[in-house]
């Protein structure tokens, strides 16, 4: 059976033989002098390209290398299912044209199925094999003619987010050479576009909205069905100023509102300037209804002049376009011989470029579409060197030529962008700052041998080595050297050198904290609920005898003023005192010598007040040989450590469970990674397994099928998926090729990739994630704050209150002592009034002490927090602190941009339909034929189905 390589080599062996007996093909190529019956029966025009493969009887063919195919001769000239169509918009035809001579040249093309012409509405429409032709060589051959032709391309576009998206897609296509119209659609996901096949194909197109960082493919379908309003028209400009504009919110508001009116192609709202330029097509709409649209939203317009809205029909466009990604080198050569001006081009070079970095705090970036937004518009600019924008940091980071920029400048064509934009530093450069381990140091000549060596580096600013812990802290300049080059200056020395680990595991943990609180709230109410017996059977003791009050009666008396009672109460009380609460009093001691009185001071002079108190009038009475014993404070310290110690475990039980989720968020981290050397012709000369800590932006970074990426970057050579859901939710792998951004953390499915880097160390999104939640968690709600700013006046308050409860009580107890005798029956009549009123008034104050500890408070908001955290942990959501937790009552809706926020994350089957009438296989066999077709995918639906037939 004949197999031809490819539907144009078919066509060399396809004759007619006869009419209405069906094709014969020549299994031979044939030669213009070939005698064979299919030449010799008719025409050698060669025909249609694909024809079906089934054969006749054998009497029926006249050459045993000879097929037979039944049918009539028009259905070898149906277009496939996989042809093309495009739709032509033709310049320069004229009611004299030939229809049958242009339509005629169009089908003699290779790869031309058919064609038709229309005159009145000048378009032309043709089938075609896009594998054989592209509509640039349909282009030419009409150029040749005398024509010129716009075509129409369905683009569909993923990982639009926002209507910044479309006017990002819609201002880098439309002004480039060859494009006449761009519409983009949100909603559909699509982009169609009108442009100048010999100028721009489809293919470049598509090149560049995938180097904007968006998904892009052809949809190869008929483009005749759309509106003719897609082909190009006059478009014309008008200023509108806009009064009542208070921040970048207002600009986007504005920007989406209007950018969704019929008509109008692109709109541009500067909040400085007060004024919005819009393109717009005048046939739909026209500039007052423009202004009354934007009035329409609350603000105030009104039109600069009428007259001038100008026609920006044919201008030269000047923007120039790169094509694939070859202008990444271009790039990076520009920066180093000249200042790029955005564009592409290179100014001339000068003999001295003054390069300056300044440091941009940008408010309002939403998606990497922002992102790539400032980065675009910036490099545009005359001046600009390079910009590094960081999402999740919220920071640019940008480097231009003094003598043509300044800070303040690049500043305001942030804000010119819609975001909004606040200069952190100017003219400075960031020091890094590194310590390491320096091992093989003797004597203080080998200090001086190394901090002499690298002081007279360039790049380093300072280095301080110490002989005795062995440690090292280094500042330098991360634009001239990194770490892994500092250390490779300490190795030609003869020392050796690694970096101190920083520890951050240490401080995720809290196990410490909780063993100390859970130890000492345990003890607590070992010895605490026994108290708590004492209490109710002295309760209940004194309503049984008529004396009641401040002494016990005689016969529970062990010795003279020691009753049962307050032995009991001073030998459970002393082990909690001393124990139970050590960790209070060493907070509280950290908080006095800070000058500063938190809640653990108030509990430690509560605490130790009391006890102390209830010591000395013991003794007293002991002393005394008093007939009762006296009213104790033993109770107080072990039920208010009970409840302080259990609310302490409980808010280390809570950080513990957002602690855990943060390591786990960390562990994503590679711990080493591959950098590589390139030569001229980008082939790896060598390859140098390093840790992720020494890692240099600018490092070319090797990641191999199924490794981490160690940093974020840019891929510059290979393709493969990424699988991205441990850091940004989405189940789905995202295609990485050339020019693509990954992520630290995130996994390459298959496919060796090279990788620029251009975030490393503390600036890669996993490390700025870990430190937003490490922030969150050192932060307060705002009820909290307010807890905390109340009680730096609230326990001074407190203890003034308590002393002025005493002088108060001695006061009126020396001049009325019959107020005292009613508050404090069953006394010790033996002892004098005075001491009687001393005795009284210090109770009364350390009551006000004892009652004003905040047991409520620290319990209540600890056990709320670790509620709220646990359950959030469990369920995958990370609580970043007590302000989320307070505000979110005030929520009345939620929305959610991945399913995978809502779902598993991953696809499952859910359901399985058999659509055959009558059963013709067991469903158990289907699904295991299906299941091993799909056992060796790596797509995430094809795993899923494997994983449903395999249970």
């Amino acid at each position: 059976m004949f197999s031809p390589k490819s539907p144009k080599s078919l066509s060399k062996y396809v004759f007619k033989a006869s009419q209405g007996a069906g094709e014969q093909l020549c299994m031979v190529e044939c030669k213009p002098d070939c005698t064979c019956s299919v030449h010799a029966a008719g025409s050698t025009r060669h025909c249609a390209p694909l024809c079906k493969g089934n054969g006749a009887p054998i009497d029926q063919q006249g050459l045993d290398n000879l097929a037979y195919e039944y049918g009539s001769q028009s259905e070898l000239y149906q277009p496939p299912q996989t042809a093309s169509r495009a739709t032509l918009k033709l310049q320069g035809l004229s009611p004299e044209s030939q229809t049958q001579t242009i339509e005629s040249r169009i089908c003699s093309l290779d790869g031309v199925l058919a064609a038709s012409l229309s005159l009145n509405s000048s378009l032309a429409k043709v089938d075609y094999d896009a594998s054989v032709i592209t509509t640039k060589e349909m282009a030419l051959e009409l150029q040749s003619m005398g024509l010129s032709a716009e075509s129409a391309v369905h683009i569909r576009v993923e990982g639009m987010h926002c209507q910044s998206c479309v006017q990002s897609i819609e201002g880098r296509i439309g002004p480039l050479p060859g494009v006449g119209h761009i519409q983009v659609s949100l909603q559909d996901a699509t982009a169609l576009i009108v442009h100048q096949p010999i100028v721009v194909t489809q293919a470049q197109l598509r090149d560049c909205i995938e180097e904007m960082g968006f998904g892009a493919s052809l949809i190869s379908h008929d483009a005749s069905g759309y509106d003719t309003g897609c082909w190009q028209r006059d478009t014309l400009t008008v200023d509108i100023w806009i009064v009542g504009m208070t921040c970048s919110s207002c600009v986007q508001s504005i920007e989406g509102m209007i950018s969704g009116v019929t008509g109008v192609r692109s709109i541009a709202v500067s909040l400085k300037e007060e004024k919005g330029t819009i393109t717009f097509d005048p046939s739909l709409t026209e500039p007052e209804q423009l202004r009354a649209a934007i009035e329409d939203m609350g603000f105030d317009a009104s039109l600069e002049d009428p007259a001038s809205a100008k026609s920006i029909q044919g201008q030269e466009k000047s923007r120039p376009v790169f094509f694939g990604l070859s202008h990444l080198s271009d790039l990076k050569t520009t920066n180093k011989a000249g200042v790029s001006n955005g564009a592409g081009s290179q100014m001339a070079p000068r003999s001295e470029i003054k390069v300056q970095k300044c440091f941009i705090c940008v408010i309002g970036m939403t998606c990497a579409s922002c992102v790539a937004n400032i980065e675009r518009n910036l490099l545009k600019q005359k001046g600009i060197v390079t910009v590094l924008v960081s999402l999740m940091a919220g920071k640019a980071e940008v480097k231009y030529d003094s003598e043509i920029m300044n800070a303040a400048a690049v500043t305001q064509l942030i804000e010119d962008l819609g975001f909004g934009a606040k200069l952190i530093e100017d003219n400075a450069v960031t020091h890094g700052k590194l310590d390491l381990t320096i091992t093989g140091m003797t004597c203080a000549s080998c200090v001086h041998n190394i901090e002499s060596k690298l002081t007279s580096t360039k790049g380093i600013l300072g280095a301080s080595v110490a002989l005795a812990t062995k440690k090292a802290q280094i500042q330098f300049d991360p634009e001239v050297l990194g770490a892994r080059d500092i250390i490779k200056i300490i190795q030609s020395l003869g020392f050796e050198a690694s970096l101190v680990k920083a520890g951050y595991k240490n401080n995720l943990d809290h196990t410490e904290e909780i063993r100390q609180w859970k130890g000492s709230f345990l003890l607590s109410m070992v010895f605490g609920l026994p108290v708590m017996g004492l209490m109710i059977y002295m309760m209940v003791m004194d309503s049984q005898h008529q004396e009641h009050g401040g002494s016990m009666p005689e016969e529970q008396n062990l010795l003279p003023g020691l009753s049962l009672l307050n032995l009991a109460f001073f030998l459970l009380c002393t082990p909690v005192q001393i124990f139970g609460g050590r960790y209070f009093y060493i907070q509280a001691y950290r908080s006095l010598k800070h000058r500063t009185a938190n809640m653990d001071v108030l509990i430690v002079l509560a605490t130790s007040i009391a006890y102390l108190y209830s010591c000395v009038v013991l003794v007293v009475a002991m002393a005394e040989r008093a007939g009762q014993s006296p009213v104790t404070f033993f109770d107080t310290p072990p039920m208010l450590f009970v409840f302080i110690a259990l609310g302490r475990w409980l808010e280390n039980v809570a950080k513990s469970k957002t602690s855990e989720a943060l390591a786990k968020l960390m562990s994503l981290q590679a711990t080493d990674a591959t950098v590589v050397t390139l030569g001229p012709d980008h082939s790896i000369i060598s390859e140098e397994q390093v840790p992720v800590e020494l890692v240099q932006r600018g490092d070319i970074v090797k990641v191999a099928p199924g490794g981490k990426f160690p940093v974020d970057g840019k891929v510059i050579e290979g393709s493969s998926m990424a699988d991205e859901s441990l850091i940004t939710g989405e189940p789905m792998p995202v295609s990485k090729k050339v020019g693509s951004l990954v992520i630290a953390g995130s996994i390459n499915a298959h496919g060796a990739l090279l990788v620029e880097a251009t975030h490393v160390g503390a600036d890669t999104t996993l490390s700025q994630i870990v430190k937003l939640v490490e922030e969150a968690q050192t932060s307060k709600a705002p009820i909290q704050q307010f807890a905390d700013r109340l009680s730096g006046y609230f326990v001074p308050f407190i203890v003034i209150i308590s002393l002025l409860t005493l002088v108060a009580w001695l006061a009126i107890g020396f001049v009325d002592f019959d107020i005292v005798k009613e508050n404090f029956p069953g006394y010790n009549q033996n002892i004098s009034k005075a001491e009687v009123i001393v005795r009284f008034a210090f109770q009364a104050s350390i009551t006000v002490l004892s009652i004003a500890c905040p047991c409520s408070l620290g319990l209540a908001t600890p056990t709320a927090v670790m509620v709220g955290t646990g359950v959030g942990a469990q369920n995958g959501i990370l609580i970043k602190g007590g302000e989320p937790l307070e505000m979110a009552h005030k929520i009345n809706v939620v929305m959610f941009d991945k399913t995978g926020t809502i779902t598993n994350g991953v696809p499952l089957v859910t359901r399985v339909l058999v659509l055959w009438e009558m059963a013709r296989m067991p469903l158990r066999k289907i699904l295991a034929l299906v299941g091993t077709a799909e056992a060796s995918s790596e797509h995430p639906l094809g795993m899923a189905v494997t994983k449903h037939c395999k249970k």
